[in-house]
C-alpha cells in the first residue's frame, strides 16, 4: 500500500499513477513515481534553480530546430503509468513531443544534484534513465567553489563516464548537439552569457 498524507493530500491505496499526481499539492516541491510508490524531492533552493536558467537559456541559443530544450518535463517511464520521472532539464526531438507526458526517451536528461538527491541522481536515476534508453545523461554538482559536470552516454544498456569538467574548466560534447559550458559560469554572479560558451565564444561576439 502507498499512502501520503501531506496538509489537505491524501494519496490511498497503491499502486499509484500518474493520475494519482493531480491530488497533489502545488507546493514547489517535485512528486514523481517509482513502481507506484510516491517519491518526493524538497523544492529548490535558489543556486538549483539558477543552474536549470542559465543551463536552458544557454542550450536554447544553441539547439537547431532539430531539437527543443523542455525544463522539467514529465516522463512516463512505462505503460501502466507507475513510474514518473520529472527531469531538471531534457533535449527531445519535436516530434516525439507529447501531453500530458513524455513517453519517449529525450535525447538528454540533466539532473541537478541537491543534498538530498545524491543517491536519488548518482546511482537510482542512473539506472533508470538507462534502462528507459535515455542516450545521454548529464549530472551537475552545484558546489558553489567547483560546480562540475558529468557526462554518461549510454552503451550496451549502461552509462560509462564520457566526459566531465570542474570549475573553469571547459566542457565539450557532441550530443546531443556541439557545446561547450564552462560549469563555473553556472553558478557565478556577472555577465554569464558572454562567458558559459568559453574563450571562443567570447571571441567570436
Amino acid at each position: 500500500m502507498s499512502v501520503m498524507t501531506t496538509g489537505k493530500m491524501e494519496l490511498g491505496p497503491g499502486p499509484l499513477t500518474v493520475e494519482d499526481l493531480r491530488d497533489t499539492p502545488d507546493d514547489g516541491r517535485r512528486y514523481e513515481l517509482v513502481d507506484g510508490r510516491l517519491d518526493v524531492a524538497p523544492a529548490p533552493v535558489f543556486l538549483h534553480s539558477r543552474i536549470e536558467s542559465r543551463l536552458s537559456i544557454h542550450l536554447g541559443v544553441l539547439a537547431s530546430v532539430e531539437f527543443e530544450v523542455v525544463a522539467s518535463p514529465g516522463i512516463n517511464m512505462n505503460a501502466d503509468r507507475t513510474h514518473h520521472r520529472i527531469p531538471d532539464l531534457a533535449v527531445i526531438r519535436p516530434e516525439n513531443a507529447e501531453s500530458p507526458y513524455l513517453t519517449k526517451p529525450p535525447l538528454l536528461a540533466v539532473e541537478v544534484v541537491s543534498p538530498e538527491s545524491v543517491i536519488r541522481d548518482h546511482h537510482t536515476k542512473r539506472h533508470e534513465y538507462a534502462e528507459f534508453g535515455i542516450p545521454s545523461y548529464w549530472i551537475i554538482t552545484p558546489d558553489p567553489e567547483e560546480p562540475s559536470i558529468a557526462e554518461l552516454r549510454l552503451k550496451n544498456g549502461e552509462y560509462t563516464e564520457a566526459s566531465a569538467a570542474f570549475g573553469e574548466d571547459l566542457f565539450e560534447t557532441d550530443f546531443p548537439f556541439p557545446l561547450r559550458i564552462v560549469p563555473h559560469w553556472l553558478t557565478a554572479p556577472g555577465d554569464w552569457r558572454r562567458h558559459i560558451g568559453g574563450p571562443e565564444a567570447k571571441a567570436a561576439e
